[in-house]
């Protein structure tokens, strides 16, 4: 099968990729399961190009039923080895406000009881693998400089912070997150990213920061029309930064 230039997987809000030529739904099945969803695998800037919607295209899927295993697998499988996940997140700290994009540099991982390796069943070789640095850095560095040449502004750096979800979290527990040194927070950071790693896949994070996590900025309730709204703002420059990339 004829590699996939890129894969995209997409978050909350981000169910399709429109600027997709000519996509192609696969189905299919991993050892590990089923995947989210279809990969819709078409062509974009005349490279081949992989998306598959994280939480399936109705958003059927919480962020800890996810089968993240599936997913990357699946996507290997088609030929990908570059995968840039684009995460909703809320902001903690000041440069990240809501409508923001930001490429995460580091993480800080807070779920717990989900699938987070491919090595641990009985039998085999137990793989260690590094993740110093859990984004890819060429690839952080291709993403960071086409944002340039698009002329989208990007954030570089800050620290995820992954949570069990569904529930958005106290402002106790995002205090917390602060003096880990946690800039964003989000439900889906991990364990994919330490996945990708086992599967030797370059991934990196694109983080949509679609609201202010609890007690920060001039957070109020937050409800999903204005997660959405500021999604769809946020993400308007997504084609032309993929475009830069894979030109």
């Amino acid at each position: 099968m004829a590699a996939i230039d890129l894969a995209i997987i997409g978050g909350t809000g981000v169910y399709r990729l429109a600027a997709l030529h000519e996509p192609e739904a696969i189905e299919g099945d991993t050892p590990w399961g089923k995947p989210s969803g279809p990969v819709r695998v078409g062509t974009l800037a005349g490279r081949r190009v992989a998306f598959l919607a994280r939480h399936g295209e109705g958003h059927a899927l919480p962020p800890h039923r996810v089968n993240y295993r599936a997913n990357l697998w699946q996507l290997r499988q088609l030929g990908a080895t570059r995968v840039l996940a684009v995460n909703t997140v809320g902001g903690i700290t000041g440069r990240f406000g809501p409508r923001v994009l930001a490429l995460p540099d580091q993480l800080i991982d807070y779920t717990w009881g989900r699938a987070s390796s491919f090595w641990d069943g009985e039998g085999g070789e137990v793989l260690h693998v590094d993740f110093g640095d859990p984004y890819t850095p060429a690839l952080r560095a291709g993403v960071l400089a086409a944002a340039a040449r698009a002329g989208l502004p990007l954030v570089d750096g800050g620290c995820y912070g992954a949570t069990q979800g569904p529930r958005l979290e106290t402002k106790a527990e995002i205090a917390r997150m602060r003096r880990d040194g946690c800039d964003l927070v989000g439900m889906t950071g991990m364990p994919e990213a330490g996945l990708a790693r086992e599967l030797g896949l370059d991934y990196a994070c694109l983080a949509i920061v679609a609201n202010w996590a609890a007690g920060c900025g001039d957070a109020a309730e937050i409800t999903l029309a204005e997660v959405l709204e500021n999604v769809e703002a946020a993400s308007a420059g997504l084609p032309g930064l993929l475009e830069a990339l894979l030109g």
